[in-house]
C-alpha cells in the first residue's frame, strides 16, 4: 500500500496536479510450473466516505519474467496536503487470482508530477542487419523506449510489437510522448543491444540519415574486434529539414542558397571553404564536427554559393548525420585563419546555418570569446520551428557574451531566424531585400570596431584606372 495524499474527485477547489505513476518488479515468486511468472498489476483507490477500494486501472500482462517493467501508466490527481490511499495487487494471468500471502517480491513504485505539455509525436523505426539469436530461425525482436528522469533512471515508457523471424525488421509507427528522452534497447529474453538518443536529436529533420548503431556492451568488453549488433534508423520523413524533395529544396537549402547570395559579393574570388558539423564520415564512421562538405579536407574550397549547394547535396547521400551538435570546433577552424591576418587587409565572416541544437554551449562561448579579439564575425542562421533562445544567447545583444569570468572584446554574432522571411508553408521567401539588410544589419559596425580597436585606417586609394596607351597625365 502506498500513501501520497486524499482522493477526493468532487472537491475541485483543492489544489492539484496530475502525476504519472510507473510500476516495476523485481524477484516476484515463479508460481508457473514450466516456465515463469506472468504477472500483472492491478491499482485501486480507496473512498473517502465508505472506505471501500475501487479498482482504478491495470497494467498490461507481461508474460515469462519474474522482473516486469510495466508499460501502461497510471495517471492520477494528485490533491495537495490531502490523503490518498492507493493499493497495488499484483497478479497471475491464469488464473487472474492474488498472490500468497507472504513476501513473494518486491514491487517498485514511481510517481512523477506531468507537465502541461500533451504533445505527441508519431516515429516509426526499422532495423538492419541484427544479431541472429534463434536457433532454427533468425530473432524475433521488438524495440523498447526508456524515459531518462532526473535522478538518472530509466522508466519505461513504450514497447514496440514483436516482428517475428527477421534481422531486418520494421516496427508500426507509433506514438509517444514529446517530453521522453528515450533510450531503445532490443529487451527480449536474448538481448541484443541497445542505443541512446533523445526526441531533439530525431525531430532534427536528418531522419533518413539518423542510424544509430545496436551496441551490446557485453559483446563490445569482450571482443576487441566486436563492431555493433545491427543498426536501427528512423525512415525517410517529408518533414526532415534535410529531406530532399524533388519538387523544392529543403529548410537548409534554401537558407544556405538566399543568404550565401547576399554575402557572397563581398568575397573577391568567390570560393567559399564549407564545412558540415556532427556527422559520422566513411569509410570507418568517425563522428567530426569540422568536415568539408565537399569530401576534400586538404580543399574544402567550392565555387560560389552554386558549388556550396552541390556540396551539401553531395554530402547527404555519403554521411551520417549524427549528434551530438558541436559548434565550437567550426569557430575556432575559421578563428585560427583569422589569426594568421591580423593586419587588417582580411576580414572573414561565418555562416552558420543551424535548427538550434547545440551540444556545446560552454565551449562556444569561450570560442566566441577567444574570437571576438580576431577579424572575423559569425552569422547564424535558424531554420525550423525551434525556439532558438540559445542561438538568441550567443547574439549578445541584450548581454555581452562571456566565458570564464571574461567578456568578448566586442559583439561579432548575429543571429537571423529563416522562418520570419518566408511564408506560412516555408517555401518561398517573402522578402530578399528585408533578408539581406537583417543578415548584414550589424556586419560593417563590427568590421569597423575590429578596426578602430586596433588602429588600422584604411589603405589610400588605388590610383585611376588608366587605359592602355593613354599614359597618366598629372598637374604640376
Amino acid at each position: 500500500m502506498a500513501s501520497i495524499g486524499d482522493f477526493d474527485p468532487l472537491n475541485a477547489s483543492i489544489p492539484a496536479t496530475k502525476v504519472e505513476i510507473t510500476v516495476s518488479c523485481r524477484n516476484l515468486l515463479d508460481m508457473d510450473t514450466f516456465s515463469k511468472s506472468d504477472p500483472i498489476c492491478v491499482l485501486y483507490t480507496q473512498g473517502i466516505s465508505n472506505k471501500e477500494w475501487r479498482e482504478f486501472g491495470r497494467t498490461e500482462v507481461i508474460e515469462n519474467t519474474l522482473n516486469p517493467e510495466f508499460v501502461r501508466k497510471f495517471i492520477l490527481d494528485y490533491f495537495f496536503e490531502e490523503r490518498q490511499n492507493l493499493r497495488f495487487d499484483l497478479r497471475m494471468k491464469k488464473p487472474l487470482v492474488g498472490l500468497p500471502g507472504k513476501k513473494c517480491g518486491n514491487i517498485i513504485v514511481k510517481a512523477e508530477e506531468m507537465g502541461n505539455c500533451r504533445e505527441s509525436v508519431m516515429m516509426q523505426f526499422c532495423g538492419n542487419k541484427l544479431d541472429k539469436k534463434d536457433f532454427f530461425g533468425k530473432s524475433d525482436p521488438f524495440l523498447v523506449f526508456y524515459r531518462s528522469n532526473e535522478d538518472g533512471t530509466f522508466t519505461t515508457c513504450h514497447k514496440t510489437e514483436v516482428v517475428k523471424n527477421t534481422l531486418n525488421p520494421v516496427w508500426q509507427a507509433f506514438k509517444i510522448p514529446v517530453r521522453a528522452l528515450c533510450n531503445g534497447d532490443y529487451d527480449s529474453h536474448d538481448f541484443i543491444g541497445e542505443f541512446t538518443t533523445s526526441y531533439r536529436e530525431l525531430s532534427r529533420g536528418q531522419s533518413q540519415f539518423n542510424v544509430y548503431e545496436v551496441v551490446n556492451p557485453k559483446k563490445k568488453g569482450k571482443k576487441k574486434k566486436y563492431l555493433n549488433s545491427g543498426t536501427v534508423s528512423n525512415p525517410t520523413q517529408p518533414t526532415s529539414l534535410h529531406y530532399m524533395s524533388p519538387y523544392q529544396m529543403n529548410a537548409y537549402a534554401m537558407a544556405m542558397k538566399a543568404v550565401g547570395e547576399i554575402i557572397q559579393d563581398y568575397d573577391s574570388d568567390k570560393m567559399f571553404p564549407a564545412l558540415g558539423f556532427g556527422a559520422k564520415l566513411p569509410p570507418d564512421g568517425r563522428v567530426s564536427h569540422e568536415f568539408a562538405l565537399n569530401g576534400n579536407p586538404q580543399n574544402p574550397y567550392c565555387a560560389g554559393i552554386d558549388g556550396v549547394m552541390e556540396a551539401y547535396y553531395q554530402s547527404l547521400k555519403s554521411v551520417c548525420l549524427y549528434g551530438p551538435t558541436n559548434f565550437s570546433p567550426v569557430i575556432n577552424h575559421v578563428a585560427r585563419y583569422a589569426a594568421s591576418v591580423k593586419d587588417g587587409s582580411q576580414y572573414f565572416i561565418l555562416l552558420i546555418i543551424t535548427d538550434g541544437v547545440i551540444s556545446d554551449m560552454a565551449q562556444t562561448k569561450e570560442s566566441i570569446v577567444n574570437a571576438s579579439c580576431l577579424p572575423m564575425s559569425i552569422i547564424i542562421v535558424g531554420v525550423g520551428p525551434a525556439e532558438f533562445d540559445a542561438m538568441i544567447e550567443l547574439d549578445g545583444d541584450e548581454v555581452r557574451i562571456s566565458s570564464k569570468g571574461r567578456y568578448a572584446e566586442r559583439d561579432i554574432v548575429q543571429f537571423v531566424p529563416f522562418r520570419d522571411y518566408t511564408d506560412r508553408t516555408g517555401n518561398h521567401i517573402l522578402s530578399m531585400a528585408r533578408l539581406a539588410k537583417d543578415v548584414l544589419a550589424e556586419i560593417p559596425d563590427q568590421f569597423l570596431s575590429y578596426m578602430r580597436i586596433r588602429g588600422i585606417k584604411p589603405s589610400p586609394a588605388p590610383p585611376p584606372y588608366t587605359p592602355p596607351g593613354h599614359p597618366l597625365q598629372t598637374q604640376i
